[in-house]
């Protein structure tokens, strides 16, 4: 392409077609040309992805597959399972997302979560006739290693690390020198 006084250096340059698909597909680029990721969703953010997204498909096809077969058996286990699943691929999607709003659906949904696992965890006890078959969240998550009652705790640290409105560590003038 040839330049002339109208036409921008940046547009003699070659250009990947790609650039504007790969922009929105993965956001933004920073002054370095690099990707700016979301905290939440990077390094350690991806286990909690991969487990919140195991234990949606999990619970969501066992419980789709008890509605289906057997909901006369233990008809609010099987929608509590339905339930915690529903939880579990919000928490994921959201976990996934970039920025503030996204961040508080994913807190709001491990919130929930958390509440459930408690919740059902306590109820399954004092009430174990009112559970003919086990829920995600049946005392506390023993069926499942207790992983889902120690996976909010661990979702709501992660979150809370990675808020999107984290001030910055401030050096102070003194500890300047030693940076």
């Amino acid at each position: 392409m040839r330049q002339d006084a109208t036409t921008p250096p940046e547009a003699t340059e070659p250009r990947d077609r790609t650039d504007g698909v790969l922009q929105r597909r993965f956001g933004p680029k920073g002054d370095d040309g690099a990707r700016r990721p979301d905290a939440k969703s990077t390094g350690f953010g991806r286990v909690i992805i991969a487990i919140y997204g195991i234990f949606a498909l999990s619970a969501g096809v066992r419980s789709a597959y008890q509605i289906a077969m057997q909901f006369g058996v233990a008809p609010l286990a099987y929608l509590l399972s339905l339930f915690s699943a529903v939880v579990y691929v919000l928490a994921a999607v959201a976990l996934t997302r970039r920025g503030a709003a996204w961040h508080r659906v994913a807190s709001a949904a491990v919130v929930v979560e958390l509440a459930g696992v408690l919740g059902i965890g306590l109820w399954t006890y004092l009430a174990p006739d009112l559970f003919a078959d086990e829920t995600v969240w049946s005392h506390f998550g023993q069926g499942y290693g207790f992983i889902p009652l120690v996976l909010p705790v661990v979702g709501l640290l992660w979150l809370w690390r990675t808020r999107p409105n984290r001030e910055p560590a401030v050096l102070h003038p003194e500890d300047k020198e030693h940076a």
